[in-house]
């Protein structure tokens, strides 16, 4: 019997390759039109929408949506369908950016202050509400099944929402909730941008069902990461306050797997607004214990291997290989 990742050749170390290059032709469009569709009527607004998108994000969802449209065979003379594509599902997910941050008064953003933080909760409101309304006009040309498929990915992103503020502070909180929040939350517009991606490209059911579904593990890769990030990671490189998530109550990977068997983070975690400083860093720091983070680095990691198995499903190209990379790029990166 042949290995799941037969015909799948190793991707070049981490780091030797920005997966985007490959699509930089075609990012070069999502970048141009993005631009035009952050300018309203209304100056504010469109400050808003410029300050938060044009504040150097990594452009992940355009990247993958992009690499996996040319994977499966996308042509030039369709291209633009897929730039579109991802240009909406990169609006749906500033849109949503704007949105936590009013939830979560979140003060920091990509290394700066956020819009909320300086514009205010109405003003950021009503520039992720236009952000969403842009994406849905550019959807609009798509056929209905498309248009669906990136509005069931809204419906879950909200449901991810509330079920998040559900689970605040819960300490009997499940990995599998965990999971089920992080899936509608960060995964969801991942596998609606795989399914878009290969449709659009015209691959076979096959593909684009297992397109979607490398979108769902490439999502929780990804954000199981940015959770070992928030405690891991240096405040430079991930933009935002070291623990963050920890201090706000939210159910990240670290913080399920820590209060497994530790009842001093239990007891932290369900009454961490009013904790002092010595208290917060004492909490993070049973969050950093080795166990936990190597455990949650292979959850991680089994969502990566998830991926690369979805990926016999293409056949070889350049574009097969920079998406293996952006995939395995997600364990071992620091931002």
């Amino acid at each position: 019997m042949s290995s799941p990742n037969a015909g799948i050749t190793p991707s070049a170390p981490v780091g030797s390759l920005d997966p985007a290059t490959t699509v930089r032709d075609d990012l070069a469009r999502v970048e141009v039109k993005l631009s035009t569709l952050l300018d309203s009527n209304e100056t504010l607004i469109s400050e808003i929408c410029h300050y938060l998108v044009d504040a150097a994000g990594k452009r992940l969802r355009p990247v993958f949506i992009l690499l996996v449209y040319r994977a499966c065979g996308g042509i030039d003379a369709k291209v633009e369908d897929a730039v579109d594509a991802a240009i909406a599902l990169e609006l749906i997910h500033s849109a949503t950016l704007l949105h936590d941050d009013i939830i979560d008064g979140g003060e920091m953003r990509r290394g700066k202050p956020s819009a909320f933080a300086r514009y205010g909760a109405a003003a950021s409101l009503v520039a992720g509400d236009f952000l969403f309304c842009r994406a849905f006009e550019l959807c609009g040309r798509f056929e209905e099944r498309l248009v669906r498929t990136a509005a069931q990915a809204c419906i879950q992103l909200t449901e991810g929402e509330v079920m998040e503020g559900r689970m605040r502070h819960q300490t009997s909180a499940t990995l599998d909730e965990y999971i089920t929040i992080i899936t509608r939350k960060t995964a969801s517009l991942f596998a609606a941008g795989g399914r878009v991606a290969a449709d659009l490209a015209g691959a076979s059911q096959a593909t684009i069902e297992a397109m979607e579904n490398l979108g769902l593990a490439f999502g929780r890769a990804f954000q199981m990461i940015d959770d070992v990030l928030d405690i891991v990671g240096s405040e430079e490189k991930i933009g935002k306050q070291v623990g963050a998530d920890l201090k706000a109550g939210v159910l990240s990977l670290p913080a399920v797997i820590g209060m497994e068997d530790s009842p001093e983070l239990r007891s932290y975690f369900s009454n961490g607004k009013t904790a002092d400083p010595q208290t917060f860093n004492h909490a993070l720091e049973l969050m950093r214990r080795p166990a936990t983070i190597t455990r949650a680095r292979t959850l991680a990691d089994h969502q990566v291997d998830l991926a690369r198995k979805l990926m016999t499903q293409l056949p070889p190209s350049p574009y097969r290989q920079s998406l293996l990379q952006l995939i395995d790029n997600q364990t071992a990166r620091d931002n």
